[in-house]
């Protein structure tokens, strides 16, 4: 190619245009056709020619050139050749970079000296319409091309083809489209095939040396045999072009053969081509496989609902490429098996209660599923998620997916074993920071917590490392599935863990749950604290509202797992009555006041000595409550003149609590106020051989702490009370920290060096707020001082 063939191009249309901008047009539309290595600026002169000369495709014979395939060299232009047709390829498209479309297809062309590809451009497609493989054609008006393998013949816009007689046909090679039965077809041939499509996979991606391909694979199946046939890349298209459907049957023309894992198969090449047509093969009936009668088996066809869904569990191959696995488990009418999915099929969008279709799947052995066996799958297979076409299952089916729905979180409490498999719907309530722990292996964990809640109450679950980076928000709404149930504090609660789907829902899915702030004011509505005997189980989470009115000490004590631990008691009341609640961990350090209005939410209720406590952990929210309802709540002093009631010593009760008992101190025992407590479970110590033993630890304690107690006898007109000073108390009647005590007796060596002291106090009057008990030893009531109101030495 010169510039004088450019320009020659140029004249035919000069006129029209100045060769400036001709040539500007040709540089613009070679970006368009960067892609197409076989068009150059000639090809594209003549196309822009083309734009403005309004040219039939009449013969121009006389005037081309004749040439034999032998004689062809590249570079030649406007010659014809004569030659019969062997092999034409399916039509092709393509686009170029700016988006422009064109299509593309091959013949093979042979006279008595050779053969040589002839490629057709957009505009000669349509003389397709007029030729098949085995006649004589003359082509004319081509340009010879170096080509991929060879030479090649290009067609121009203004070429043509003619059909001869077969009477020209004595120096043509002879054409026999002989058809190869599946059966006879080895490796390494190339043959034709009558077949029906049996089966079409979906189109998979793959990579080689970084380079993205696809390809897809028709099962074909005759009267002798079935075999698949693979399309790569831009041949993938073949599929969509000719509406090709599972049942059709067609012609292969072309195909080459190739043995793969001890199995041979076919693949499209590059000038094959498929026919689509009424061919006279076998109907082909599918037969779907019962998973109750599944068996080491291959090529099989399964329907089934999906019963179970696993999120994919990435991994890497030994090549160091990614790859995935993703595990569902379907169910028909006769049982359930495990369908394990590979890689690009783990992102298909699979749901519980689809209905799944899975073709071409290897049932296997599996020793860890639940049946025994399992599906696996391959680049192959083909998988139907919800099928249209019914195929008889599909109304038992549907029934089964009834079975498969979400349950009430209330009735979560109604499972009596650990480790059972359920779904819930619902919407996230709380999340609580995430925790990291060491595992026995020394790998590092990450827990998290949340609280689920739907209209019928709430659960706590507990999401398991990559599960507790999820990015859940309050208020989302999910759909959690194959959560795994666990028993603490004979409560249920949900495991969160690799295999578990965790789905955020669009609020056009709430299926009638309620608002957050519903399900809040639901499920956090408080009761009176007086009602709190009403109480029947622990299971029962319940929300207070009311004052501080005591605190007491912050306690440090040593799990069994090594761990230390922090509980601090605080009583609250409201106008209808008090409560201890014991306050742990974090919430033990919450800076707290007496009088402080605080809103208990889903505290945890327990019972002890038949009174009911509450136990405020983690999972609880303690606030201060809007002002409407601090408005509602006495005051501290009307509070205490409420429940503190004022009791004369003979009438008190064994059961009676928050009694005000006023009298004068007639005895105070001081021979030993001290006592020395485990550290580890505060649990008092024994003197042991020069050692201090903790029993319920079983261990030696090198430093105990000191517990100080005080125990008095208070008289008044009625009667007499023994009264017991713990801690505080304590300090605060004898004036002593415990720390200083423990000075003075560790200084004398005597237990007793304090009892004057002690002693000091018989003739004090006295007002105590105290709770009372029944000694059984001394079968008499005693009080358990909390509150010293007044004391005058």
């Amino acid at each position: 190619m010169t510039e004088n063939d450019i320009k020659s191009e140029y004249q035919r249309i000069s006129d029209k245009i100045a060769y400036d901008d001709f040539l500007k047009r040709i540089e613009e539309m070679k970006k368009d056709y960067a892609d197409v290595s076989f068009m150059d600026e000639l090809d594209i002169a003549r196309m822009i020619v083309g734009e403005y000369i309004d040219e039939k495709n009449v013969p121009i014979t006389k005037d081309d050139e004749l040439r034999k395939i032998k004689d062809l060299e590249t570079g030649l232009q406007d010659i014809s050749i004569v030659g019969r047709i062997t092999r034409i390829s399916n039509v092709k498209s393509f686009t170029t970079k700016k988006g422009k479309e064109g299509k593309v297809a091959n013949l093979l062309i042979s006279d008595d000296t050779g053969e040589i590809r002839a490629v057709l451009w957009t505009e000669n497609i349509k003389l397709l319409k007029k030729i098949n493989e085995g006649d004589i054609v003359k082509i004319n008006g081509v340009e010879i091309k170096d080509g991929y393998r060879s030479e090649e013949a290009h067609l121009q816009n203004r070429s043509t083809i003619e059909k001869l007689e077969d009477s020209d046909s004595d120096n043509f090679p002879e054409y026999e489209e002989k058809i190869t039965k599946i059966e006879s077809i080895k490796g390494e041939m190339q043959v034709n095939v009558i077949a029906r499509v049996v089966r079409i996979s979906r189109i998979r991606s793959y990579n080689s040396n970084g380079k993205e391909g696809k390809f897809i694979t028709l099962d074909l199946k005759d009267d002798t045999g079935s075999i698949s046939l693979t399309l790569w890349n831009k041949d993938v298209e073949i599929v969509d072009e000719l509406k090709l459907k599972e049942g059709d049957s067609v012609k292969i023309l072309g195909a080459q053969s190739r043995v793969r894992n001890d199995e041979v198969n076919l693949t499209h090449s590059w000038i094959g081509r498929i026919i689509k047509d009424k061919f006279d093969v076998p109907e082909h009936k599918e037969e779907i496989i019962k998973i109750g009668d599944a068996h080491e088996m291959k090529n099989v066809t399964m329907l089934g609902v999906v019963s179970k869904v696993q999120d994919p569990i990435t991994f890497e191959r030994s090549d160091g490429s990614p790859g995935a696995v993703k595990s569902i488990v379907i169910s028909d009418d006769t049982g359930s098996i495990k369908i394990t999915l590979w890689n690009d099929d783990t992102k298909l969008e699979i749901n519980k209660g689809d209905i799944i279709k899975i073709t071409g799947g290897n049932i296997e052995f599996d020793d860890y599923a639940e049946t025994g066996y399992r599906v696996n799958t391959g680049w192959s297979s083909k998988i139907a998620i919800n099928p249209e076409e019914d195929v008889g299952l599909k109304k038992i089916l549907e029934e089964h997916k009834k079975e498969l729905e979400p349950i009430k979180i209330d009735d979560l409490h109604k499972i009596e074993d650990e480790g059972e498999e359920i779904d819930i719907f619902g919407r996230i309530m709380e999340l609580y920071d995430a925790n990291e722990f060491q595992r026995a292996d020394g790998t590092v964990g990450i827990v998290r917590s949340v609280k689920i809640a739907d209209d019928t109450g709430t659960v706590r679950a507990s999401l398991w490392d990559e599960k507790a980076e999820l990015g859940l928000n309050r208020g989302d709404l999910v759909k959690i599935e194959n959560a795994k149930t666990r028993f603490r504090n004979d409560t249920v609660e949900l495991s969160i863990g690799k295999t578990v789907r965790v789905i955020k829902m669009k609020e056009d899915e709430a299926q009638n749950l309620p608002s957050i702030d519903k399900l809040e004011e639901n499920m956090y509505k408080p009761v009176k604290i007086g009602d709190l005997k009403n109480i029947k189980s622990e299971k029962d989470e319940t929300s207070i509202i009311g004052r501080v009115i005591n605190l007491y000490d912050v306690n440090e004590f040593q799990r069994t797992n090594g761990t230390m631990g922090m509980v601090r008691s605080v009583e609250i009341a409201d106008g209808t009555g008090a409560v201890r609640a014991s306050f742990w961990d974090e919430k033990a350090e919450m800076g707290l006041n007496r009088g402080d209005a605080i809103w208990i939410k889903n505290a945890m209720p327990r019972f002890r000595n038949d009174s009911v406590e509450l136990s405020v952990g983690r999972a609880t929210i303690v606030i201060k409550p809007k002002s409407e309802d601090i408005e509602k709540i006495p005051s501290l002093e009307e509070i205490e003149d409420s429940i503190y009631k004022t009791r004369k010593i003979e009438e008190l009760e064994e059961t009676d609590k928050n009694v005000k008992v006023s009298g004068k101190i007639i005895e105070a025992y001081g021979d030993r106020i001290l006592y020395e407590m485990c550290p580890n479970c505060n649990k008092r110590v024994e003197y042991v051989d020069d050692a201090f033993i903790c029993d319920f630890c079983g261990e030696e304690i090198e430093k105990p702490n000191y517990l100080m107690i005080l125990p008095c006898v208070i008289e008044d007109d009625t009667g007499t009370v023994r009264t017991t000073f713990f801690r505080k108390l304590a300090e605060e009647l004898i004036g002593m920290t415990t720390e200083e005590a423990n000075e003075v007796i560790a200084k004398t060596a005597d237990e007793g060096s304090l009892a004057e002291k002690v002693e000091d106090l018989i003739g004090s009057d006295i007002t105590v707020i105290a709770d009372a008990n029944f000694d059984e030893y001394n079968e008499e009531v005693r009080l358990i001082a909390k509150k010293i109101a007044k004391v005058e030495l």
